[in-house]
């Protein structure tokens, strides 16, 4: 009887132990589960996290490249190390069972994205201060060019001017003109005379008065020689033709002649008019132009 009762006890007690074993074990599953549930909850939270960071640092980059295209330019040059960081990061943050070393790592990629975004905004800062001064400076290339410009045209005009003063200074001046009408015998001999009837030509003599602007050398003198009535007398033997003159416009010349002037020095000028047609009772004018001027003038008076 005792031993049966022993027996019992010891299952009792055997029962007793089972159970508060079953309870312990299962209270520690539960506390393991709940670690577990824990710790998985504060993973997805980093991760989360983490992944807000990043998601936030590509919308801000992606802001500030939409409002500034020399920053997007950038951006592109780099855009191969972009792509490696982006890289990075998903498949640290993508992991089936990413660990806290794994969201460690990816919000260090973070960082350093933000230290990219940071870099390309001082490097778009250092390109606009340079574009800038890049301006300032053409502008004052500008002004520079304008002003050189101004003075250039200025220097031109005053160098046109002086040249023209000295153009128009060097022009000749003929004065002392003697007109006279010539008859020829048939022995050769020549005299003067008055008469309209017996004159055969005009001896034109006048002298190039001193010049000490113009150079020396050929001078070419247009001679004009108009009848009582005002007619240009025109010859083909005479080479006559037409010229544009400075203060008259287009003037018909009746010859032309070149003459060796030394600078500096008068010289005298003689030489004959002869036309083919004959000679009428009347003023005859002639007038002399060098340079486009008109230079002096004389008449012969027929009778």
């Amino acid at each position: 009887m005792n031993n049966k009762n022993s027996i019992i006890i010891l299952l009792a007690v055997l029962l007793v132990g089972s159970w508060g074993y079953f309870f312990y074990s299962r209270n520690q599953s539960n506390a393991v589960i709940e670690e577990k549930t824990m710790e998985n909850a504060s993973l997805d939270s980093t991760k989360n996290a983490v992944q807000k960071e990043f998601d936030d640092a590509l919308l801000r980059l992606q802001d500030m490249t939409a409002s500034n295209a020399s920053l997007d330019s950038i951006v592109k040059r780099r855009d191969a190390e972009m792509s490696i960081l982006k890289g990075k990061f998903k498949s640290l943050v993508n992991k089936q069972n990413a660990t806290t070393a794994d969201l460690a790592a990816a919000k260090q990629l973070v960082g350093e994205l933000n230290g990219k975004i940071a870099e390309y905004v001082m490097e778009i800062e250092r390109l606009q201060t340079e574009n800038k001064q890049l301006n300032v400076d053409k502008q004052n290339l500008t002004t520079e060019n304008k002003n050189l410009s101004t003075n250039l045209a200025s220097t031109e005009a005053a160098k046109k001017e002086a040249e023209n003063k000295v153009d128009v200074g060097s022009t000749l001046h003929a004065s002392g003109f003697s007109i006279v009408p010539i008859n020829e015998k048939s022995s050769g001999k020549e005299r003067s005379t008055a008469s309209a009837k017996r004159a055969d030509k005009l001896r034109i003599s006048f002298n190039l008065d001193e010049n000490r602007i113009a150079t020396s050398g050929p001078k070419q003198l247009f001679i004009i020689a108009k009848d009582p009535g005002g007619k240009t007398i025109k010859e083909q033997a005479l080479a006559s033709g037409s010229i544009t003159t400075r203060q008259d416009g287009q003037v018909d010349f009746t010859t032309k002649i070149d003459v060796d002037y030394k600078q500096g020095e008068s010289k005298g000028v003689s030489f004959d008019l002869r036309q083919s047609d004959k000679y009428v009772k009347g003023n005859y004018a002639v007038v002399v132009y060098q340079n486009g001027f008109k230079i002096g003038e004389g008449i012969a008076v027929l009778k």
